[in-house]
Formats: structure tokens, C-alpha cells, sequence
């Protein structure tokens, strides 16, 4: 058996297949199906699993775009603005980043051209929000 946690068994199954069952995670981490139910339960209250999801290919989903857009924002406005756009619904998710933008945010839409609009009319007009960068995902590769 692994070495590390029963916690982190159980995270790491979840992360492969958030639909299995918990007869199957229970299998896959070695665990019984109530160990299971208590730590996913502890997990959820204390929010580490925030919530449960489909992967969606960009490639196959026909009609639709996908973009991470980078974001931008002035300093002194940072908490209303991420709060504001994490109430924004076109925002799918958004995130904290280290990297080249303060925030990531992933936005779905009929077209790249209503991605756009999006950008434009919702999270451009964010006060305090400075820029905008998109980068459209094109196909799932694993």
C-alpha cells in the first residue's frame, strides 16, 4: 500500500473521476466505503473539496470556446474586484496566480467572438480591473 495519507488516496481518486462511487474510491485507496464517506464529508466541511466537476475536451465541444483569460487589477482594488468577478456568471472559475496576471479565469462561450464581449462588457467594466488576456484552449491532451 502507499505511503501516503488515506486523505490523499482518497483526493487523489476523486481528482482521476469525481463521479466514482465511494464502493470505488474505497477499492482504489484501500479503504472502506464509511472511511470513505467520513473523509469526503471532512473534506467538503472544511473546503477542501470545493465542489465536483465534468473535464470538458475544448476540441470536441462544438460550438463553444474556452479561454483562461489573465487578469489584471489596480492593487488598492483587488478584493472588490475578485469579489465582484467571482459573482460575475460568465466566469466559470477563477483563481489566484503567482504568475504573469493576478487572476485566472476560465469563461465559456458560443464563439471566440463572445468571449470577447465578455471580456469587454463584464470584466473590463469591473472597476478597477486594468487588463484582459485570453488565451483560448484548443484541445485536451491529457
Amino acid at each position: 500500500m502507499a505511503t501516503n495519507s488515506t486523505e490523499d488516496r482518497i483526493l487523489s481518486v476523486l481528482e482521476e473521476d469525481a463521479q466514482a462511487s465511494y464502493a470505488e474510491i474505497a477499492r482504489r485507496a484501500g479503504v472502506s466505503k464509511p472511511t470513505v464517506r467520513k473523509y469526503v464529508r471532512k473534506l467538503e466541511d472544511d473546503g477542501v473539496i470545493v465542489g465536483y466537476s465534468a473535464d470538458i475536451d475544448p476540441k470536441k465541444l462544438s460550438g463553444r470556446s474556452i479561454a483562461l483569460v489573465g487578469i489584471d487589477v489596480e492593487s488598492e482594488r483587488y478584493i472588490d474586484a475578485t469579489r465582484e468577478l467571482a459573482e460575475t456568471e460568465s466566469v466559470e472559475s477563477l483563481y489566484s496566480s503567482s504568475g504573469d496576471h493576478m487572476l485566472m479565469a476560465e469563461v465559456r462561450a458560443e464563439s471566440g467572438d463572445g468571449v470577447g464581449e465578455i471580456i469587454k462588457e463584464e470584466i473590463l467594466a469591473i472597476p478597477g480591473v486594468t487588463a484582459a488576456h485570453p488565451c483560448f484552449l484548443q484541445e485536451r491532451l491529457k
